[in-house]
């Protein structure tokens, strides 16, 4: 079934779409929330939330994407859970992958107007466009995926402190390009 006619089952309000998702998209948004929490019962909670709240927003939204629709709303959920777990010292989660980002890019205090996030995006966006394709994959892989820097290594058959260095060099990269375009970091 093609994306189109699983979003035109959530405008119809019909309940084949949550089955559709899950068979078409269950294992992508499961891996997203396993990266994040670590955890199989509440990766599993996060994509049973994905499919709810999809169900509550088509309608009115209608993603062209389904697989980047529900891939922000899993990551949004899993993070969600995670600061929730974290906030009661439950287990470290993805604390390293998150602070490794903290300098690099800007504070959510900083960002005070939705136009300046707007252009942060763009921004980003325009880096991420003129790294090469191998390191414009990893770093979606490890940031927004959450990926494991030993896993991304043995993908790559490199060592794990390459992959490690590879990481904090492109960190530093957008660190610069972000305060070239005037953010500050």
């Amino acid at each position: 079934m093609q994306d189109s006619e699983i979003v035109e089952l959530y405008w119809n309000r019909d309940e084949r779409a949550i089955a559709e998702s899950d068979s078409h998209y269950g294992a992508y948004c499961r891996h997203i929330a396993m990266n994040i929490l670590s955890s199989r019962e509440d990766s599993e909670e996060c994509v049973n939330d994905t499919w709810h709240r999809t169900w509550d927003n088509v309608p009115p939204q209608r993603p062209s994407s389904l697989s980047a629709f529900f891939g922000r709303i899993v990551r949004n959920l899993s993070i969600s859970r995670y600061r929730a777990y974290h906030a009661k010292k439950r287990f470290d989660g993805i604390t390293i992958l998150l602070s490794e980002l903290d300098d690099c890019v800007p504070a959510h205090g900083s960002i005070a107007q939705a136009t300046e996030g707007r252009l942060l995006t763009e921004i980003i966006d325009r880096w991420l466009a003129g790294l090469t394709k191998e390191d414009r994959v990893l770093f979606i892989r490890r940031y927004w995926f959450g990926e494991a820097v030993n896993a991304l290594a043995n993908e790559c058959g490199v060592r794990q402190n390459q992959i490690a260095q590879r990481m904090l060099r492109l960190r530093r990269e957008l660190k610069s390009a972000l305060e070239q375009e005037g953010f500050d970091v």
